[in-house]
C-alpha cells in the first residue's frame, strides 16, 4: 500500500462471498444499498466450493454406488440385479465440480450481477474503522466505506503435531483425493469427519475414526450418534472414542497414526490421514487489530442482535461470530444485518429456531431443545416414534432410527425435535417452522399428512405427545 493513496468512497462493503456474504449483498441491494463485495478466492466461499455442497455430492455418489453394489451382489431386498458395477473416480469428481459446484457458483455470480453488486477480487485488510485496503494481483485499492459486513468464514484447525501436507490432509484435500483410499484414517469424529468418512466408506474405503470425546458427532446426543457408530462398525470400519491422537509419520505410500486409548498406545496405518478437529474463524487475517472491534478470547467478533459490533457501522456474521458454524446460520444473520443497515429491521423476526444436520449414512437432525438441555425441567415431555412403524420407511427398506419431540406439558408447545433416519435433513424444516411459530403438539397432530410419507412420523409423534397414539 502506498502511504497517502486516495481512497474510493463506497456505500456498503461485504468481505467474503460465502452463504453469509453473498446473501447479505443481495438483500442489502434489494433494500436500496449500493454494495461492493471483496472476495479473495472463489465466489460462493468455502460452502459452495470446498465444503457443504461438494461433500454432499460425494455422499450422494456413495449412496448410489453402495446401492448398485448391493444389487450386483443380489443383496438388495427388491429383486433387482445389475452387472459389472464400477466407479469411475475421475468422472465422479468431474460431475461434482462441473455439474454441482460450478453450476451453483455460476448462479451466485449471476445473481450478484443482476443486483448490480460490484465484486472485487482481492484480500481485504482494515486500515482503520472506516478504510479497507484490498490487495490484488496487480496492485491495491483503498475503499472508504459507510458500512461493512465481515463474513470471512473459517478454516480447518491445524494441529502442530499433524501439519497438513502430503498424506495428512484437511477437509478440502479430502474432497479432491486422486483416488478412493483403501483405508482412510480420521482424527476427529465430528460432523465433517463423520460425513466424509461415511462418503468414503460407501465408496469402498475402510474407515478408522479416532475421537477424543466419549462419542462421535458432538452436538447430537449419544442415543442419536450411537446409531451411526453402530452402523459404521457393522460395515467393518473402526471407531475409537476417548482417544488421544499423538503423532503421525508418513511415507510416499501411506501414513501411520499413533494414538492412545484406555491408557494403551496403538498405531494404525492407512493411505491418508484426515485431520478434522474443528474450524477457526478467519478474524486474524483481516487487520481487525487496526480497528476498535472487540473480539472474544476465542477470536470471535462480539455482536448485538442486529450483528453490529461495538463499532456501530461494522457488522459481522457467520463463522466469525459466536454460535454454531453453519451456512444457514450465516445466511439468516446476513438478512438481519442487511436489514439493520438499510433501516428495515421490522422485516426480520429475531426469534430463531436453528436446525443442525449431519449427512451421515443415516441422517441426523436437531432443532431447539434437546433431552440434555431439558434434563432438569419437570414441565416437559419427551415423545419418540420409531421409523420401523412408518409405512413409507418400511416400503423404502430404511427403518433405522426415530423421530423425537420435546413439548411443554402445560400447553403442549413444541420446543425441540430430533430425527435419526431417512429424510431427516428435510423433515427437520417443518419442525423448525413449528417451533418458530409456537405450535403445539395438538396443532401438529391435527395437521393432515399425506399417506404414505415419512412426514406421517411427525404426526404420529405428536399424537404420542398428546397421549393418543395410533401407530405405536
Amino acid at each position: 500500500m502506498v502511504v497517502g493513496a486516495q481512497a474510493t468512497e463506497v456505500d456498503l462493503v461485504v468481505i467474503g462471498s460465502g452463504p453469509g456474504g453473498y446473501v447479505a449483498a443481495i438483500r442489502a441491494a434489494e433494500l436500496g444499498k449500493k454494495v461492493t463485495i471483496i472476495e479473495k478466492d472463489n465466489v460462493g466461499g468455502v460452502c459452495l466450493n470446498i465444503g457443504c455442497i461438494p461433500s454432499k455430492a460425494l455422499i450422494n455418489i456413495g449412496h448410489h454406488y453402495q446401492e448398485s453394489l448391493e444389487e450386483e451382489k443380489g443383496e438388495n431386498p427388491f429383486g433387482l440385479s445389475v452387472g459389472n458395477v464400477k466407479l469411475n473416480w475421475e468422472s465422479a469428481q468431474k460431475w461434482k465440480q462441473d455439474k454441482v459446484v460450478n453450476q451453483l457458483t455460476g448462479g451466485v455470480k449471476m445473481l450478484l450481477k443482476k443486483h448490480k453488486v460490484d465484486v472485487i477480487q482481492g484480500t481485504a485488510e482494515f486500515i482503520d474503522n472506516n478504510t479497507i485496503n484490498v490487495e490484488q494481483e496487480d496492485g491495491f485499492q483503498l475503499l472508504q466505506f459507510n458500512d461493512v459486513i465481515i463474513s470471512t468464514g473459517s478454516r480447518p484447525i491445524e494441529i502442530p503435531s499433524f501439519p497438513f501436507g502430503g498424506r495428512i490432509i484437511d477437509s478440502t484435500g479430502a474432497l479432491s483425493l486422486p483416488e478412493v483410499p483403501k483405508h482412510l484414517i480420521i482424527v476427529g469424529g465430528g460432523v465433517i469427519g463423520s460425513e466424509l468418512g461415511g462418503a468414503y466408506r460407501m465408496l469402498g474405503s475402510k474407515i478408522t475414526i479416532v475421537e477424543g470425546l466419549d462419542h462421535i458427532l458432538n452436538g447430537f446426543d449419544k442415543e442419536m450418534s450411537d446409531i451411526i457408530a453402530n452402523r459404521v462398525k457393522s460395515a467393518g470400519s473402526e471407531i475409537f472414542t476417548s482417544a488421544m491422537a499423538k503423532s503421525a509419520t508418513q511415507t510416499d505410500k501411506d501414513v501411520t497414526l499413533t494414538f492412545e486409548v484406555d491408557g494403551k498406545e496403538q498405531t494404525v496405518t492407512g493411505d491418508y490421514l484426515l485431520v478434522s478437529v474443528g474450524r477457526r474463524p478467519n478474524t486474524d487475517l483481516i487487520g481487525l487489530n487496526n480497528t476498535d472491534v472487540k473480539l472474544t478470547d476465542r477470536g470471535l467478533i462480539e455482536v448485538d442482535d442486529s450483528y453490529a459490533t461495538n463499532v456501530p457501522h461494522i457488522y459481522a456474521i457467520g463463522d466469525v461470530v459466536p454460535g454454531p458454524m453453519l451456512a444457514h446460520k450465516a445466511s439468516f444473520q446476513a438478512k438481519v444485518a442487511a436489514a439493520a443497515i438499510a433501516g428495515a429491521e421490522d422485516d426480520v423476526d429475531l426469534h430463531v429456531a436453528l436446525p443442525a444436520v449431519a449427512y451421515t449414512t443415516t441422517e441426523l437432525a436437531t432443532v431447539g431443545e434437546t433431552p440434555e438441555s431439558v434434563k432438569d425441567r419437570k414441565d416437559v415431555k419427551i415423545s419418540k416414534f420409531p421409523f420401523a412403524a412408518n409405512g413409507r420407511a418400511i416400503s423404502m427398506n430404511d427403518t433405522t432410527g426415530f423421530l423425537r419431540l420435546i413439548t411443554e406439558t402445560k400447553e403442549g408447545a413444541l420446543i425441540g425435535a430430533q430425527i435419526v433416519g431417512p429424510g431427516a435433513s428435510d423433515l427437520i424444516s417443518g419442525l423448525s417452522l413449528a417451533i418458530e411459530n409456537g405450535l403445539t403438539s395438538k396443532d401438529i397432530s391435527l395437521t393432515i399428512q399425506p399417506h404414505p410419507t415419512l412426514g406421517e412420523a411427525i404426526m404420529d409423534t405428536a399424537e404420542l405427545a398428546d397421549g393418543l397414539p395410533i401407530h405405536v
